[in-house]
């Protein structure tokens, strides 16, 4: 609980801001609604059930988009990882792309899968398994090699060293890569759902709120992004604490 209070206040702070902000009236009330307004707008968008079908959608891509990044991300970059002089021949390549802002990407993607579902998920997973293959790799390349040597002179076989040293090795980096990709696999997907022919998800209801002036509407899903980002992340962080506790000894 204790770690909870830190976040909590950085809340209420900003929120106190935002208020503050709109009572001085810094900006036009059409344009900067008050936090209550906000919350009323938004509200009611999920008793009236469209922005919860948007939420719903924007999970159900990033997941989606989530585990087949993982399915090819992980053990790509495992087993390039476990041959460093091929991943160095491939560095360029992940390194260009990864660094490529998915959002230059729609137009290849939109001409290979068309306009549809599978041009979201497929642009989400392909920027969130660089990301994913990345980590996993220099995970398994900064094994520490007297495990590995020590397993060598037990006679262990490659395959046993792969997976019984090296994977246990770099599965703190790899949990640190698939925490990163779904933070990034989420940001695509709803930049995906304002600009390729979506008619549900968070990003769409971004932009119809800005087109239609609703702006505590727009505020509130924005936020409600932000927060799903945050509870994914959370999520990965206490994944971390749990299951490789041991890294670093």
């Amino acid at each position: 609980m204790k770690g909870l209070v830190a976040p909590a206040l950085g809340a209420l702070g900003f929120v106190a801001l935002w208020w503050l902000a709109t009572v001085v009236q810094l900006a036009d009330p059409v344009l900067l609604p008050s936090p209550a307004e906000t919350f009323r707008e938004t509200w009611a968008a999920f008793a009236e059930g469209p922005l919860w079908t948007d939420l719903q959608r924007t999970v159900v891509r990033t997941v989606q988009a989530f585990v087949i990044a993982t399915l090819i991300g992980v053990p790509l970059g495992v087993a390039l990882g476990a041959k460093e002089r091929v991943y160095r021949a491939v560095e360029f390549v992940v390194d260009f792309f990864r660094s490529t802002p998915a959002s230059a990407l729609f137009p290849l993607f939109l001409i290979l899968f068309g306009v549809g579902e599978g041009t979201k998920i497929a642009v989400a997973a392909f920027g969130a398994a660089l990301v994913i293959l990345f980590n996993s790799a220099y995970g398994v390349m900064n094994a520490r090699r007297t495990r590995v040597l020590a397993a060598r002179v037990m006679g262990a076989s490659e395959g046993r060293i792969l997976w019984d040293v090296l994977v246990w090795e770099a599965l703190p980096q790899i949990l640190v890569g698939m925490r990163a990709g779904i933070s990034l696999a989420l940001v695509i997907v709803v930049v995906a759902e304002m600009f390729i022919g979506s008619t549900d998800g968070l990003g769409q209801r971004v932009i119809r709120a800005q087109s239609l002036f609703e702006s505590g509407l727009m505020y509130g899903v924005i936020f409600l992004a932000g927060a799903l980002g945050y509870l994914l992340n959370l999520l990965f962080l206490l994944a971390e604490k749990r299951f490789v506790h041991w890294a670093g000894r």
